[in-house]
């Protein structure tokens, strides 16, 4: 009798949302999913596998993702904290991107060897470099836990009692996921709340370095190619995974060996051409496809200029020191990198939403949501939309405030969060009782290691430049009772704030901290919580944490409630569309082809580039345009066997392939599941699709694998690793292939 009631009710609501329909055309509605949008799971790509044979896909859903037989998904696995790489050996070769193993790298090198400079080959695995803290995740399973974890749920609950009883479900769930097999699991949210996986992965943690092309192959372009087209840069590094001997994830150790994975890809030497079926598999970071109006007005007017503004006057500083010297450049290298790649970024998503209209569009949408919540009698889903405009009205200064503080404190000059490690041995409570229970010059010798660390990469002068281009801005636009403020006694002067604190604090001089670890006491501790660093740092801090943090947890806790609400609505109130949940760095799929675009008036990009456009681009010596002796002389003699016979050399290509942060480092195939290229970037055209999606600007921008396997082999003289891979060639036109599965 229920069950028939639900039909009942499903008919009435269909009913009257087609009537809807017939009033409200779909073309005028802003929300209908693109051609080549969407990120999606790949436990569900039944639901798509149709539509994409019909584009050019040759082989199955289960060969991209199967629990019982070694996948494509076996292959794909998320590298450190936020990229992807791919196996392509059967002794656990993997590819990731130049500025995916970047840290690493940099890492390793020195002035005297300058591995991001001059490049890296281990010539034997003996030769393979050590990484502490790299780990590599491997997806073993994605479960829908959906029913589950939501059965205990009441519309009665409130936040605090749904979260608990959600979480309680969770554990029971991930224990039996894990029980005796080592893996590591999660329940993961999707559809703001909405949908809820299980995740089992496994995780690896010896992982180690293999090559790296020079910088002027690895990050050819710099940052002024950076998010560009076109492009020319082999965006790609080698790295090996090793295990026990038993294939388990270990410490790492001189005993361990090469891993031996499930699935490892074939690499296509065919080539492509425009109109080629390519799909990415990989894990996108984030994306907000269904945010309101409200959220990209925040965006647009106030959190994107802000960050912009911010990042600029520490980039300035950076760039310019930089060019100072060797050791310098070095030091920086990481830390400007990741810097400038959201700053650019941020002002590509800008141009884009504006250039779209994305704030009209979303208002056009929650126009159409509300008629079509009223016509189903829906109160509730108004309510929720009228909720989140009433939380924005006040958010915006909240965010406003975190942003600054992020900026400032989490991204710009390093000496206050060093600072600020000391905290436990600041207290001179706490280290009269690390002394009594004998614990103290263990935790003394941590923080010598941790400064030990920090000052490798640490300049003061560059950092406190950093700190001075940056506090007016935060000063200037920092709400009241929301930010830290100068101590009165500077009388706003930030010049003579700044050389205060640096002049004087003991956590910038290597040399005076060393010595104050050698005899710390708990009256040197409250000395130093004296500290003018250490005293600005907590300024910046507890602000934050005490004013800032709680009101926008409160906030954020509402918003979750009725954006739950409202993404439940969409889903309800447009059944015309397909729904794919935001990227949250979980394994994703997305499909499309390879193809160029005219993203403006009088502008066409062309999908491929070529070695050629190199040469065009090469300023000897330049910092970002330079270019090795060796391919200088390669492309002269047109040595590009077997890599490419045609008399051009492929660098570049560009697809319809729906990316984001995250996506960097991930395998481009084609329909047979064949390596084709590394993803590494998107066009400055496209930034604005973690928002919106336009199929007629966004293209991604992956390195043509033949152009590393050309670096690797003929540039680089690294020939032994071409011989672990398998290469493979079709003479005839393409055709369904049985790939081997690799146990």
């Amino acid at each position: 009798m229920r069950t028939g009631y639900f039909q009942r009710l499903k008919f009435v609501i269909m009913t009257v949302l087609n009537r809807v329909l017939l009033v409200l055309p779909i073309t005028v509605i802003p929300f209908i999913c693109s051609a080549h949008e969407g990120m999606w799971l790949p436990s569900l790509l039944q639901a798509i596998e149709g539509n994409m044979r019909t584009e050019g896909m040759l082989i199955s859903a289960e060969d991209i993702y199967s629990l019982n037989n070694g996948s494509l998904k076996d292959a794909t696995l998320l590298f450190g904290g936020g990229c992807t790489a791919e196996v392509i050996s059967e002794q656990g070769l993997i590819l990731t991107n130049h500025h995916c193993g970047f840290s690493s790298i940099a890492s390793h090198s020195s002035v005297e060897n300058d591995y991001l400079k001059n490049g890296y080959w281990a010539a034997t695995q003996a030769d393979e470099l050590r990484n502490d803290g790299l780990t590599v995740t491997f997806i073993v399973r994605m479960e829908d836990m959906t029913a589950r974890v939501l059965a205990g749920v009441s519309a009665a609950m409130s936040e605090a009692e749904r979260k608990e009883a959600i979480t309680k479900v969770g554990a029971v769930i991930i224990a039996e996921a894990i029980k005796d097999n080592g893996y590591s699991a999660v329940i993961k949210p999707f559809n703001y709340g909405n949908s809820f996986y299980l995740i089992v992965s496994e995780t690896f943690k010896d992982v180690r370095l293999v090559g790296a092309p020079p910088s002027s192959i690895g990050n050819f372009g710099g940052d002024t190619d950076n998010w560009m087209w076109p492009r020319h840069t082999g965006d790609f590094s080698v790295f090996r995974i090793y295990a026990s001997a038993e294939n388990k994830p270990a410490e790492f150790a001189l005993t361990n060996v090469p891993f031996k994975p499930r699935r490892s890809l074939a690499i296509s030497m065919d080539g492509v051409k425009a109109g080629d079926f390519a799909m990415i598999y990989g894990f996108p970071g984030n994306t907000q496809r269904y945010i309101t109006s409200h959220a990209v007005d925040y965006l647009q007017n106030t959190g994107d200029p802000l960050k912009i503004r911010m990042r600029r006057a520490s980039l300035a500083v950076i760039d310019e020191a930089m060019l100072s010297s060797d050791r310098t450049r070095i030091a920086y290298a990481d830390k400007q990198k990741g810097i400038s790649n959201a700053y650019k970024k941020w002002i590509g998503e800008l141009r884009g939403i504006t250039e779209l209209g994305t704030p009209g569009k979303k208002k056009e949408l929650e126009r159409i949501y509300r008629e079509r919540a009223t016509v189903a009698g829906r109160a509730d889903l108004v309510a929720a939309l009228d909720s989140i405009e009433v939380i924005y009205s006040t958010y915006s200064r909240l965010a406003e405030a975190r942003d600054l503080y992020s900026e400032i404190y989490g991204v710009g000059a390093d000496l206050f969060r060093f600072t600020r490690s000391f905290e436990q041995l600041l207290s001179p409570e706490n280290v009269e009782k690390l002394k009594a229970e004998g614990k103290l010059a263990a935790e003394v010798e941590i923080m010598r290691k941790r400064a030990n660390g920090f000052f490798k990469d640490f300049d003061a002068s560059v950092d406190k430049r950093i700190f001075e281009a940056q506090l007016p801005i935060y000063l200037d636009n920092v709400d009241a009772g929301y930010g830290a403020t100068l101590p009165s006694r500077f009388k706003g002067n930030v010049e003579a704030y700044t050389e205060d604190i640096y002049g004087r604090t003991v956590f910038a001089d290597p040399l005076k901290l060393a010595k104050a670890l050698d005899k710390w006491t708990p009256k040197l501790a409250r000395t130093l919580s004296k500290d003018p660093a250490y005293v600005a740092a907590s300024a910046f801090s507890s602000v934050y944490v005490g004013k800032v943090k709680p009101a926008i947890d409160a906030a954020n806790e509402r918003l979750a409630l009725h954006m739950r609400t409202w993404m439940s609505g969409l889903m309800t109130l447009f059944p015309e569309r397909q729904f794919w949940p935001d990227a949250n760095s979980t394994l994703r799929l997305s499909y499309g082809e390879v193809e160029g675009s005219t993203p403006r008036d009088g502008m066409i990009y062309e999908p491929f580039t070529t070695l050629d456009g190199v040469m065009e681009k090469y300023r000897p010596a330049d910092p970002e345009f330079d270019a090795p002796a060796k391919l200088l002389e390669l492309h002269a003699s047109k040595d590009y066997a077997p890599y490419s016979t045609t008399g051009e050399m492929p660098v570049c290509f560009t697809s319809s392939l729906h990316t984001t942060g995250g996506n960097s480092g991930s395998p481009v195939l084609n329909g047979s599941g064949e390596l084709i290229g590394i993803n590494f970037d998107r066009t400055w055209e496209s930034t604005m699709s973690d928002i919106q999606f336009d199929p007629d600007k966004c293209r991604n921008i992956s390195t043509d694998i033949r152009y590393v396997l050309f670096v690797i082999d003929k540039v680089c003289g690294a020939h032994h690793l071409i011989d672990e891979m398998k290469l493979v060639h079709h003479v005839d036109e393409p055709h369904v292939i049985d790939l081997p599965i690799h146990r």
